[in-house]
């Protein structure tokens, strides 16, 4: 069997799909249109000013001829996943169907964050982590997937808590949630990635506890990020009630969450000594959370949120 993964796969996630889908015996191929970059300087500076001027960005147009000749190289695949395809214009959508039989979508975003209604035509299937989008427009729910190779329960931790996060709106919630932690007497440890130097300036106001950084961490080293903390703080977009890689690498490291996505308990893995949903005033989380260790999932429960059945799953692939 053929099967081509078509992302922007700027963190690194996507990739994990094609692994598990080859240790399945598929021939599994990745066409990640977010590892194309700009050769040099000139070429960035000629983006800008085609954007710009021309209203043209020269790097959507390179991504798409990439998309275009690495589908001519593979030829027809038995199945096509897109993830998230918002990103991909609606020609370039019709172009790649005509390269499958199955041709599937995963929105990893809700739509109210990256609105695709005009595209969903042309998939046979389309997959959401979003509980009220698959609700709403008759979609498959599929949460993301545990990537991680299964860890013992850790014995040790440096902090009580850790946050890791891109710099935006979920900042204040963070710092309510900071404060508690001071107030029940807990440490903590954050760390925000964001380019713009004034909010390096914001971060170095606050106490040794939050670090900032312009680059993002790389994705090999986020679950040793997490393992300092015996608990890890995952905090919700706007709009989303879907759950967040957090959540699944908390699984795989055996730690603790405190959450403020309240569709968490739907979910077969839900455990409330592993998972806390706080409440709007954070009166919830108390000391006690912290001085109790995590319980194992039953194995079965385990599985089924791992990347090995999210391709059975995605893909409909039988076990052998």
């Amino acid at each position: 069997m053929k099967i081509t993964l078509i992302s922007f796969d700027f963190w690194h996630y996507d990739a994990h799909i094609v692994s598990a889908l080859k240790s399945l015996g598929v021939d599994a191929h990745h066409i990640n249109l977010g590892a194309y970059s700009h050769k040099n300087s000139f070429a960035r500076v000629q983006n800008a000013m085609s954007k710009l001027f021309l209203k043209r960005n020269l790097k959507n147009i390179k991504r798409h001829e990439l998309l275009v000749s690495e589908l001519k190289k593979r030829g027809p695949q038995d199945q096509i996943l897109v993830i998230n395809p918002e990103m991909i214009s609606t020609e370039h959508h019709q172009f790649i169907k005509t390269f499958t039989s199955r041709y599937i979508a995963y929105l990893y975003d809700s739509l109210a964050r990256c609105p695709a209604e005009h595209l969903l035509q042309f998939f046979d299937k389309i997959f959401s982590f979003d509980k009220d989008d698959a609700e709403r427009h008759d979609f498959q729910l599929i949460t993301n997937y545990n990537y991680l190779p299964e860890r013992k329960i850790p014995t040790q931790f440096q902090f009580d808590l850790v946050y890791l996060a891109s710099f935006d709106k979920r900042i204040s919630m963070a710092e309510d949630i900071a404060k508690k932690m001071e107030a029940i007497k807990k440490t903590y440890h954050y760390l925000l990635i964001g380019k713009k130097s004034w909010k390096e300036k914001y971060l170095g106001s606050k106490n040794f506890n939050w670090s900032f950084s312009r680059k993002k961490l790389e994705h090999d080293a986020i679950p040793n990020f997490y393992a300092q903390g015996k608990v890890i703080l995952d905090l919700a977009r706007d709009n989303q009630s879907g759950l967040s890689f957090r959540i699944f690498e908390a699984m795989a490291l055996k730690q603790k969450v405190i959450t403020n996505n309240d569709t968490v308990n739907i979910y077969e893995f839900y455990n409330p000594s592993n998972i806390l949903m706080v409440n709007q005033d954070l009166s919830n989380i108390t000391p006690s959370f912290f001085e109790t260790d995590y319980q194992e999932l039953d194995p079965k429960i385990y599985y089924k949120y791992t990347v090995e059945n999210w391709v059975k799953t995605v893909f409909e692939l039988q076990d052998s």
